[in-house]
C-alpha cells in the first residue's frame, strides 16, 4: 500500500481506494502490519548472521518479520499525513474477495532467535518513504 500512498500524495495517480469501510475494526478499515524498510533490512542481516552460526546440517527455520502490531489502513494514511504534512485523497469502496479483516506478524521467534525487533514507527516509515519518493521525482524517476 505504501507505494500507492506515495504516488497519490505526489499527484501521480488518483485517490487511494480503501477496500471496505465496514470491517469490525475501530475505524472500519483493514488492519495490516507495516514495517519500515530499514527494519526489514536489519532483520535480513540478522537472519543471515544467525544462519551462518548454525551447523551445516541444521534445518532452516521460518521466522515472521514485522512490527507485531496492527495498523489500520486509515491509521496508516493518518500517519503519512502527520509525518509529511501532505493530505492523501482516498475513497472507500467495496470489500475485495479474499481480503481478511486483520493480519499482522507474530514476531516472537524472530526476537528469540535473532535478538531482533522492529524499532521504527509507522510515522517514521511514512516520512522516510516520502523522502525517497521525493528523491525519485527530483531525479525524474517517479
Amino acid at each position: 500500500m505504501v507505494p500507492i500512498v506515495l504516488r497519490t500524495a505526489a499527484g501521480l495517480r488518483g485517490p487511494i481506494r480503501i477496500h471496505g469501510g465496514d470491517w469490525s475494526t475501530p475505524d472500519g478499515s483493514c488492519i495490516r502490519d507495516y514495517i519500515h524498510v530499514l527494519d526489514l533490512a536489519a532483520a535480513h542481516v540478522k537472519s543471515l548472521e544467525w544462519m551462518a552460526r548454525q551447523p551445516d546440517d541444521s534445518l532452516i527455520e521460518i521466522l515472521n518479520v514485522g512490527t507485531g502490531r496492527g495498523t489500520s489502513v486509515r491509521e496508516a494514511l493518518a500517519a503519512f499525513e502527520r509525518a509529511t504534512g501532505r493530505p492523501v485523497a482516498f475513497e472507500v469502496g467495496d470489500r475485495r474477495d479474499g481480503d481478511i479483516e486483520q493480519i499482522y506478524a507474530s514476531v516472537d521467534r524472530a526476537e528469540e532467535r535473532l535478538g531482533w525487533k522492529a524499532e521504527r514507527s509507522i510515522d517514521e516509515a511514512m516520512r522516510d518513504a516520502w523522502r525517497w519518493q521525493q528523491r525519485l521525482m527530483e531525479e525524474g524517476r517517479d
